[in-house]
This record gives structure tokens, C-alpha cells and sequence, in this order.
């Protein structure tokens, strides 16, 4: 399966990443909108992680063995066998944030609009996430794992 993998060494914090991953997320696709707000919120889910000179951006990992999807009581989170991808159905999550603390890397979030959580679905639709055809630097690849 293809996953994100950030490259450190050319990250530098411009967060392009989060902005286009929150546009692909919003329902009028609206930069301007999004920027001022008057559009319905939409959650990143992608995260700039940065200390000092260092920055590197994180998201779901779509791990071989979810913790999340194991840890998911309501069976919101399952591992696709033939993608890969750990999917999320918003209709069966009841909003107990246990696969929020399962999560190795902290890369899922509360949606306080939906009371629900939001994680990295690598954009459906595409071929290559808005956050990997954002970075203008290529500090994220989407790869062969």
C-alpha cells in the first residue's frame, strides 16, 4: 500500500500541507472562504510538527496493525485488507476517543462539529493527496511502504 512518508530534511514549516489538506476536507473547496471562515469548518489532518530549526509534517501512518481500529469499540475504524487504508465511518463512531489515545503518533482528532473524530483518509478521489501534490519543497512522498 502507498503511504505518506514526510522527508525532514526539506520541510520548512510553510504548513501548505495543512491549509490544502483542510481545503480538499471543506465542502465548497473555497480557499477564500476557507481563509475567512464562512465556510463549514473543516479539520486538518495533517500536523507540522516544529522545534527550533527542525519541522516535519505527520499523519495517520495507516499502520499494518492499527492500534486505533483495535482499540475502536464501536468498529467506526477498520483496516481495509485489500488497500491497506484504516477507514473511518462516521455514522458508526460514537464518539469515545479511544482510538484517539491509541494512536501512536497523535494524529487523530476530535471534530468538535460533528463530535466525532477526523484522520488522514488520503483523499479519496485522488491520486495523490492534496497535501503530498501541495508541498512545494516535496518534504512529502507518497510511497510504496
Amino acid at each position: 500500500m502507498k503511504r505518506i512518508y514526510p522527508i525532514e530534511d526539506f520541510c520548512i514549516a510553510c504548513r501548505h500541507c495543512e491549509l490544502m489538506c483542510q481545503l480538499e476536507h471543506s465542502p465548497s473547496r473555497d480557499l477564500i472562504q476557507l481563509f475567512k471562515g464562512t465556510s463549514s469548518s473543516s479539520l486538518k489532518r495533517i500536523f507540522v510538527l516544529q522545534k527550533g530549526p527542525v519541522s516535519l509534517a505527520l499523519n495517520c501512518r495507516h499502520c499494518d496493525e492499527p492500534l486505533c481500529a483495535y482499540a475502536c469499540v464501536a468498529g467506526a475504524l477498520t483496516k481495509d485488507p485489500a488497500t491497506g487504508i484504516v477507514n473511518f465511518n462516521q455514522d458508526k463512531c460514537i464518539g469515545c476517543w479511544t482510538c484517539i489515545v491509541a494512536c501512536p503518533y497523535g494524529v487523530i482528532v476530535r471534530n468538535p462539529g460533528t463530535g466525532r473524530i477526523t484522520k488522514c483518509d488520503l483523499c479519496p478521489g485522488r491520486d495523490v493527496p492534496a497535501c503530498v501534490e501541495a508541498c512545494p519543497n516535496g518534504a512529502l512522498a507518497l510511497a510504496e511502504a
